[in-house]
């Protein structure tokens, strides 16, 4: 059996920030376990700019910025299996892999981090109505084709959903000389970034129909067109506002899931909003040693945030390793409250927090001249002002560790956030 110090399973943006980190902490024996090719997750088919502005400082490419982390992997000797399918993870921390090279393996590890990133959802899990005809494709199905293999999907395209690869898409298929004749949204608001939607529609006069969606594909061997309709509030279609729109390409934008499995087969609770894993102030899971980070915890708007979660995962992972990870303490649940869907962690252990905990977060809503309260025994513990919130863009609020106290000193039970409209 193989034996590592850290086991990190994924070589996207989140797994690749991890062993930087890891290996900057001091961590010499690191595997990275990827079941492509090449390291660099999603981001080898992003070629469109608007990476990096954070972490670096500068506007980057998909692939510029996954290189400036591969540099340093293969910089620092940090061991990669390419081609490796992991098939089952232990509660003790044994990966189960398997690639051609090696056959089936075992590999035990002092402490696993989970980078597996995230999936599109299929058409099945929105339940189109219709035909089965060719030319149906999801965006980042489309997306690879395009920008990888160099294969135009079709020239008359109509993008369900308004997630930020849709909106990418519509712009890049736009400039290959494709018609995109609307990106159409379920809901009353984008589930993409302000930003894409500006740069990616607006500019190029692309309708982006909201309170809409597909009730119908027409075509028997290729997609025909497509007819859409109004929405109720209760996302019911209004009939009377059908409409048929001629194209022979559908391309679903309707949402990403975290890539869970491997950690249901280690026993890892999820959270039933995000679809990732259960995770502390250190990104650790309910299983000890194991953590997580980036997409496979929570679907994150920016590839920047990705690495700094990878880093504090990584940082932890050193730390446990190194017996400095606090296991008994007081504990802390964070909860979502009026207008907020999630919060990541979702646990604090009190006795673990450096200065402060940084709280992940999406509001339910489109919400303007709104304040992010923390509230902690009925009182407000911090409060933020937001000019604009939506769905569609994370929400980051930082919680000092002074202000997880009650007035005696001990630590809170419980802390809520919450939506408050002035």
């Amino acid at each position: 059996m193989m034996e590592y110090d850290i086991v990190i399973i994924g070589a996207g943006p989140a797994g690749l920030g991890a062993a930087v980190e890891a290996y900057e902490k001091g961590v010499r024996d690191i595997l990275i376990i990827e079941r492509d090719s090449y390291p660099g997750g999603i981001l080898q088919q992003c070629i469109h700019n608007g990476f990096g502005l954070i972490e670096f400082k500068e506007e980057l490419s998909g692939p510029e910025y996954a290189e400036r982390f591969i540099e340093k992997v293969n910089k620092y000797g940090i061991k990669i299996m390419l081609n490796t399918m992991v098939l089952n993870i232990s509660s003790d921390k044994v990966v189960k892999a398997v690639n051609q090279e090696n056959g089936v393996m075992e590999i035990k590890a002092k402490a696993i981090i989970l980078a597996m990133g995230c999936r599109e959802r299929p058409r099945g899990a929105i339940s189109i109505p219709g035909t089965r005809p060719a030319g149906i494709f999801t965006a980042g199905t489309a997306q690879r084709y395009v920008n990888m293999e160099g294969y135009m999907p079709g020239k008359e395209i109509v993008i369900l959903g308004s997630g930020d690869i849709g909106l990418i898409m519509a712009r890049r298929f736009t400039l290959e000389g494709a018609t995109v004749k609307a990106v159409v949204e379920l809901m009353p608001y984008s589930s993409g970034l302000t930003r894409n939607i500006v740069q990616c529609l607006d500019d190029f006069g692309i309708p982006l129909l909201l309170s809409h969606t597909v009730i119908e594909i027409r075509g028997k061997e290729r997609v025909e067109g497509v007819t859409i309709a109004q929405v109720d509030k209760n996302k019911r279609p209004i009939l009377n506002t059908a409409k048929y729109l001629s194209c022979d390409t559908l391309i679903l934008s309707v949402g990403l899931i975290p890539e869970n499995e491997l950690s249901k087969s280690a026993g890892i609770i999820l959270d039933p909003v995000t679809g990732g894993p259960l995770v502390n102030e250190s990104m650790e899971t309910n299983v000890e040693g194991i953590f997580a980070c980036g997409n496979v915890l929570q679907v994150h708007d920016l590839v920047d945030n990705v690495t700094k979660e990878a880093r504090l995962a990584a940082d932890s992972a050193v730390k446990y390793i190194n017996n400095m990870l606090i296991k008994e303490g007081r504990y802390i649940v964070a909860k979502a409250g009026s207008g907020i869907r999630y919060v990541v962690p979702q646990i604090v252990n009190y006795e673990n927090i450096d200065a402060k905990v940084k709280f992940h977060m999406r509001p339910t809503d489109v919400y303007k001249n709104a304040y992010i309260a923390v509230k902690s025994g009925g009182r407000d513990i911090v409060r933020k002002k937001m000019q604009r919130l939506t769905p569609g863009e994370m929400i980051l609020i930082d919680v000092p560790k002074e202000k997880f106290l009650r007035d005696d000193l001990s630590p809170a039970d419980e802390i809520t956030f919450e939506v408050e409209v002035v």
